[in-house]
């Protein structure tokens, strides 16, 4: 059974911190699961994890959770994709990685593309990887094909975090 992620905002975590040790000290022992979801929906001031789940329904943010841990799966430790994913959706987020390498309001030629998108990828199929960037609109190309531009844009926060951890292997 999947695991539904939810959120919640803490404005205070001195005020947060000193309510669940105040919850944890009336405990004797160490609390199950449950006892301490709810210690902690309490601290965060909510009656308990049944009204932290009513207050925050996690359908798009678990949706995007989802894509953004499938797309991370088809880079290897050092940020290389080594897979063209089935999903449309996690395809589309992960072709921001090879996005953010390409050099900002600069032209390239087809070969300095090639040169980038090979140097990412280790499917062996960079052509696949330059239209698709050209057909979600994230690079754009002359007609003749000779000169291409990265679109200047803001990342989707998914795709911020997906360029943040390819970026950064492990």
């Amino acid at each position: 059974m999947p695991r539904d992620i939810h959120t919640i905002t803490i404005p205070d975590i001195s005020a947060f911190t000193k309510s669940l040790r105040n919850n944890l000290q009336q405990h004797d022992g160490v609390p199950g699961h449950t006892k301490l979801l709810n210690m902690v929906a309490k601290a965060a001031g909510y009656g308990n994890y049944q009204h932290l789940r009513a207050a925050k329904p996690p359908p798009v943010a678990a949706r995007q959770n989802k894509q953004l841990e499938t797309a991370l799966r088809v880079f290897d430790a050092n940020g290389i994709m080594t897979r063209w994913p089935k999903q449309t959706m996690v395809q589309a987020l992960c072709l921001w990685a090879f996005w953010a390498r390409l050099p900002a309001r600069i032209d390239l030629a087809e070969k300095d593309v090639n040169a980038i998108l090979k140097a990412g990828h280790s499917f062996g199929d960079h052509a696949l990887l330059r239209r698709s960037l050209i057909d979600h609109r994230l690079v754009t190309r002359t007609v003749d094909g000779k000169t291409y531009r990265r679109i200047e844009q803001a990342p989707p926060p998914e795709a911020a975090m997906l360029i943040t951890q390819v970026q950064r292997p492990s």
